[in-house]
């Protein structure tokens, strides 16, 4: 777990990686209303278990976590104390990684509660 998590401290985050979270609840987004539509449109109702649907969801939840375990691993880099008046390398280290975080807490939310509709809807009304 050490050696994981030291090559994890080592990968190089930029603005790019704190997209991934949000970008990962938008195309489930997309999928679940996708789906809905075409579910309705052939089925006219949720009849059986939506297997697709909840691999796709479950596999959404896995890279969000992925994204936030890397984050809770890069926002524990020793550095300085508070203040941060200068921006070193390891306080702008710290602060994408906190809100890498933030967004994968929001997003993982987000993708339960886009997933909870096909849970307790049984209709297409």
């Amino acid at each position: 777990m050490k050696r994981l998590a030291d090559r994890v401290r080592k990968l190089s985050v930029s603005l790019w990686t704190l997209i991934v979270p949000p970008t990962v609840w938008a195309a489930h987004f997309l999928f679940s209303y996708l789906w809905a539509a075409l579910r309705c449109a052939k089925v006219g109702r949720f009849a059986e278990f939506p297997t697709l649907y909840a691999v796709a969801t479950v596999a959404a939840l896995i890279v969000i976590l992925a994204a936030g375990a890397v984050a809770w691993v890069q926002q524990r880099t020793p550095g300085d104390d508070p203040p941060h008046e200068q921006g070193t390398d390891v306080d702008r280290l710290r602060f994408l990684a906190k809100s890498t975080l933030l967004l994968a807490g929001l997003s993982f939310v987000a993708v339960v509660f886009t997933a909870a509709p096909v849970v307790f809807l049984t209709d297409c009304r």
